[in-house]
């Protein structure tokens, strides 16, 4: 089932069953030494996902990177 709910001030619609599942797919967050937001060394890809992500309202885990390097086990912190 496709819901709607408010996502960072706009009116998304999302498959139910994904809703809140970006982290857990995403290769950023699944431990990528790479991937540190809210930082001037922050990963270009991720920056960029990030930023069209902001521009258009959506939500894109990285399923596929060709720079995803393991690093931490522990995903990082949401950027405040």
């Amino acid at each position: 089932m496709i819901i709607t709910y408010e996502h960072h001030g706009a009116t998304v619609s999302v498959q139910e069953e994904n809703k809140g599942k970006h982290r857990e797919h995403c290769l950023c967050f699944q431990g990528c030494s790479r991937f540190k937001p809210g930082t001037p060394d922050n990963c270009q890809i991720a920056q960029a996902v990030y930023h069209n992500c902001v521009e258009f309202n959506i939500v894109t885990p990285v399923w596929e990177c060709p720079q995803y390097t393991c690093g931490s086990a522990v995903p990082p912190a949401r950027p405040s």
